[in-house]
């Protein structure tokens, strides 16, 4: 930090305080990173109330955009699985690797996923300062361990957008002269390396495994299983990938009581929420303060909608006669004379169907977490760890509720493509696919081969900085000691 910088932050906070100072905490809303102002006397919350409210503070910020849409631009419209769609630039340029530091979407969901980090933050740093008796030890250790997974959630898409990021954990309370040197780093923070964020992600993770209920409300809700399913996908995604801690987190939620529902379209039909299948759902009431607006952007007729599914996965589906699963997550319709598409004819234009109920207002819930993603992830780590026979044995399990007979893989090489694709079939527009080929190392290559509407190369050109986003302009403009990804 600079002797000039110092001087202009210390100047405009001394100008800001008198009017700060008067204010109760609990009044003030996060500043920037999370920029809280408090007396030294003060505590952040006073009954267990407060808390408990706090905490569902957290938890709503599931409901925010993030989470209702670009959660599955980023992991389906970003893949070969869909197309952006729509008329919005922004994803335009995510669909077609050309993203800029000024993309919207990138500066907002950099907002959205730091400022749940900052309310989770709060959370996990005072809840055990509070003296309300109601409030008992176990109490806060599952509160702490519900926030801890939620900041784990955040972090997680965070360091597979960006990569190296701002481990931000605690917040600012008091601001002074003395404390600037201290405090100016959290408020401006310079990014972490990845292997960082993963071990904070991964001791947040342990915490909660270790300290939340095995069941909830509903699966809304941080859970053990939940937990342990995040810890597996995580040391399925960090490098090098540690197969072993795959195959025993994966174990622990598959000896969890999940189940698999009987039929595939039971996941869809909105009549089995919540189910045996389901780790973690976000759910929503279909009210007027609790609708999920998202699932309108993907589906219904009134306007060219987002995430349009794309002629490689179409193909794909249709090459494995796989018609169940293809029914399940695509519909085909008519729109003659509300638009055009270059790579759909009116006359059979693909919407999304595993969001049925898009009308407003919208009690869909979205599935974000389930057992079946679990048991491929195992299948995984068994190839990996040269259990060829044990990984087919759990990709048979998978194919087998859609009527698909065994696979033919029959070496570790040729499973991996199989248990790629049975990924691709099985989670197709729940949010998985770019993130999958970017673990596995086949992104590029999968990506630049997918074919179009003509059945030739659709003409992709993904390279290796376009594997990361770039830092937005905006964060980089109010903070210097930020610096941007290679290539951007």
């Amino acid at each position: 930090m600079t002797m000039k910088n110092i001087f202009k932050f210390l100047f405009a906070f001394l100008l800001a305080l008198p009017f700060y100072s008067c204010e109760k905490f609990l009044e003030r809303e996060p500043l920037g990173n999370s920029i809280y102002i408090q007396g030294p006397s003060d505590t952040v919350y006073k009954t267990a109330n407060d808390v408990e409210a706090a905490l569902a503070g957290v938890y709503s910020d599931f409901k925010n955009e993030y989470w209702e849409l670009d959660y599955f631009v980023n992991g389906d419209a970003q893949s070969d699985d869909a197309y952006a769609g729509a008329d919005n630039p922004a994803n335009f340029q995510i669909d077609d690797y050309r993203i800029d530091a000024t993309n919207s979407n990138v500066s907002r969901d950099w907002a959205y996923l730091y400022g749940t980090i900052g309310k989770a933050n709060v959370v996990i740093n005072n809840v055990e300062a509070v003296a309300d008796p109601v409030l008992t030890d176990q109490r806060k250790r599952e509160i702490k361990g519900e926030a801890s997974f939620i900041r784990a959630m955040m972090y997680f898409q965070a360091v597979q957008l960006w990569g190296d990021v701002p481990l931000q954990l605690i917040e600012v309370t008091t601001v002074s002269a003395e404390l600037l040197p201290e405090i100016y780093p959290q408020l401006f923070p310079a990014k972490e390396s990845k292997e960082k964020v993963y071990e904070q992600i991964i001791a947040d993770l342990e915490y909660a495994a270790a300290n939340v209920g095995a069941t909830a409300l509903n699966k809304g809700f941080a859970t053990k299983g939940a937990a342990n399913a995040l810890l597996a996908k995580v040391y399925a995604t960090r490098e090098p990938h540690d197969w072993n801690k795959v195959s025993d987190y994966c174990d622990a939620v598959i000896n969890g009581g999940y189940s698999l529902l009987p039929e595939y379209d039971m996941l869809w039909n909105n009549e089995h929420e919540n189910s045996s299948e389901a780790i973690f759902e976000i759910n929503y009431e279909g009210n007027n303060t609790d609708a999920n607006w998202g699932a309108s952007m993907f589906n219904g007729m009134d306007w060219k909608k987002f995430n349009i599914p794309s002629n490689d996965l179409v193909k794909a589906f249709d090459d494995e006669n796989d018609m169940i699963r293809k029914n399940a997550s695509i519909v085909f319709l008519d729109v003659t004379g509300k638009w055009s598409d270059n790579n759909w004819p009116q006359t059979h234009y693909p919407f999304l169907n595993k969001y049925r109920i898009y009308t407003s207002p919208s009690p869909q819930n979205y599935i974000i977490i389930r057992l079946a993603d679990i048991l491929l992830l195992k299948a995984e780590a068994l190839n990996e760890l040269g259990d060829v026979g044990g990984a087919a044995a759990l990709v048979n399990q998978i194919r087998s509720r859609v009527n698909l007979g065994n696979t033919p893989a029959s070496t570790q090489e040729t499973m991996r493509l199989a248990i790629e694709k049975e990924r691709r079939l099985e989670l197709a527009f729940e949010g998985h696919r770019w993130f999958d080929l970017k673990r596995t190392g086949r992104a590029i290559q999968v990506i630049n081969s997918a074919i179009g509407a003509d059945g030739n190369v659709y003409g992709y050109q993904l390279t290796e900085n376009g594997l990361v986003w770039p830092i937005p302009q905006s964060e980089l403009d109010k903070n210097e000691r930020l610096t941007q990804n290679p290539g951007y």
